[in-house]
């Protein structure tokens, strides 16, 4: 008997190696192919079979990283440098998914390795630098930009950032003189000729910012913030018409920014075209139902289009706010006077002069063509102000990380909440073995699933006792708890079900929203990424729009 089991351990040995090899192999196919979430599940069985390589965990991470997963992806990296310190490539993907985080810090760190590795890599010391940057550690930057372009003459982004970091200084002279080296050096840098118009716009050179703001635009057309910007240029040399084009592709290229919605819909209400104005304030309420000031456009918007009533619910809401603001007082007035409330309206009249009288109040200025052209900031909430175009409350530099990562997003429609419970009844106690297929399989339509049941805490705690190592009976109870809103209760029965049943994705899926309405966005991005590796892959969406909403 020994003498055969040393005869077939060879081979068995030889199998096993073929089948992890075979793994590998088509895991890194379907990365190629972009079916991540094919790869996860063959990296994921080699790590269950091999933990102790490095690659699979490597190749997991980037899989994650390109689903968005960016804790998770670090997390991944973490592991594989643990068994092979000695890799560049992973050194950068862990660095670039702490970026992705902000945590610029631990991202300094990684590409200080990755440059102890492959000291010659041009892209690991600029992902270094603009980390500096964002740290505003200018003086660290100056010195490392300093040797990249004496070591790299040609690299032109390495001026760019240059010119940044003086930007930020505040000093515009020098920059330009760095902007201009960089358009010798490479006149096909978007970056930089969005950079020189943007120090233009801040001296109030319209002209000149249309000029090269459409420069930078040809080079890289789809970016949004340089049709919101040349739009406001526009507005300032009276192309209005132009300035109506750029909001509409900033839109089409980011259907979810602010500033282009709003400054559109102060377009349309000037030139007339005011059904479609209130569609842009619609939207922009939809996304920050208590900007004032959008609530007043609207409300201007409503009583022209003739629906006093809504109107008046919007004129209300801006006037609790601010209680002695006139011009809504007298707008509103006149809607009373329209719908045959007279009494209302007297009410307001006699507000109106008080406030009138109150000589400190000063004289309100009324809606003009000039006011178009004056601007306020995004975070200046001023009633008077309500007709002026908006800008960012700082210019924010869209960084282009050098790296082999790019990351897919992930835009699948997705609603946030909690899974369903199980039925009590028909299910079978967690037996602790590994479900991972069998997860992948189920879960991957969960977003259809519908409680079997109407179940109370107390039928489930009832429950528990006669069947404590149920796993799926802590979850029930917990997803109860967090529909509730007892978070912290829910959090201990999904961590009681996942010490039975480590391998449930739902529980870490419910833990992960419960941990994340608790505050604790960390470990709530931790959980949700377990739940995507388990194959809930609906949580990879979830977690692209929770990092949205918290950005």
């Amino acid at each position: 008997m020994l003498l055969l089991a040393t005869v077939l351990s060879p081979a068995c040995k030889a199998v096993a190696q073929f089948n992890t090899d075979r793994l590998l192999t088509s895991g890194k196919v379907a990365l190629h192919y972009e079916d991540y979430v094919l790869s996860i599940q063959y990296f994921s069985q080699i790590i269950i079979l091999k933990p102790h390589l490095y690659e699979p965990w490597q190749m997991r991470g980037i899989a994650k990283f390109y689903l968005d997963d960016y804790s998770g992806a670090e997390a991944d990296a973490t592991e594989a440098i643990l068994l092979n310190p000695y890799i560049a490539d992973i050194y950068d993907l862990r660095g670039i998914s702490r970026i992705r985080q902000q945590n610029f810090e631990g991202a300094i760190d990684d590409y200080t390795k990755a440059i102890g590795c492959a000291p010659d890599n041009k892209s690991f010391w600029y992902n270094r630098v603009i980390c500096r940057i964002e740290k505003k550690d200018y003086e660290k930057a100056h010195e490392e930009l300093d040797f990249m372009i004496q070591r790299w003459t040609n690299f032109s982004n390495a001026y760019t950032a240059k010119a940044e970091t003086y930007i930020l200084q505040k000093d515009t002279v020098t920059a330009a003189h760095w902007l201009d080296e960089c358009v010798k050096v490479d006149p096909f840098n978007a970056d930089a000729w969005t950079a020189r118009a943007n120090i233009a716009m801040s001296r109030k050179e319209w002209q000149a910012a249309d000029t090269l703001l459409s420069k930078a635009i040809h080079l890289r057309p789809r970016v949004a913030p340089n049709y919101v910007n040349r739009a406001l240029a526009r507005c300032n040399i009276n192309n209005l018409r132009g300035a109506m084009a750029d909001y509409d592709i900033a839109i089409d290229i980011n259907p979810d920014n602010f500033l282009a919605h709003y400054n559109r819909g102060l377009l349309r209400q000037q030139v007339g075209d005011d059904n479609r104005a209130i569609e842009d304030f619609n939207y922009v309420l939809r996304m920050e139902p208590g900007n004032v000031m959008a609530l007043f456009n609207r409300a201007v918007l409503l009583d022209q289009t003739g629906n006093l009533r809504a109107a008046v619910r919007d004129y209300t809401k801006v006037i609790d706010q601010f209680p002695n603001f006139w011009v809504g007082l007298s707008k509103r007035a006149s809607c009373y006077r329209r719908l045959g409330m007279t009494a209302k309206a007297e009410l307001d009249e006699f507000r109106i002069l008080k406030a009138q009288m109150n000589k400190h109040l000063g004289v309100q200025p009324r809606w003009s063509k000039a006011k178009l052209q004056e601007m306020r900031k995004k975070s200046e909430i001023d009633p008077n102000k309500y007709s002026q175009l908006v800008v960012a409350d700082e210019q924010q530099t869209t960084h282009e990380y050098q790296s082999a990562f790019r990351g897919k997003v992930q835009n699948a429609a997705v609603t946030i909440d909690f899974l369903p419970e199980q039925p009590i009844t028909g299910i079978d106690p967690a037996n602790g073995q590994s479900k991972l297929q069998n997860y992948a399989d189920a879960m991957s339509n969960a977003g259809s699933l519908k409680p079997m049941f109407s179940a109370t805490v107390a039928d489930v705690t009832q429950q528990i006792k006669t069947s404590p190592d149920n796993a799926s009976l802590y979850y029930t109870r917990g997803t109860i708890l967090a529909k509730n809103g007892d978070y912290a209760d829910a959090i201990e029965d999904f961590t009681k079900a996942l010490t039975i049943d480590p391998l449930m994705p739902e529980a870490y899926f419910n833990r992960g929203l419960c941990l994340y309405f608790s505050e604790k966005k960390n470990e709530a991005m931790r959980d949700l990424s377990k739940a995507g590796e388990l194959g809930l892959y609906s949580a990879y969406s979830v977690m692209k729009k929770l990092n949205a909403n918290k950005k």
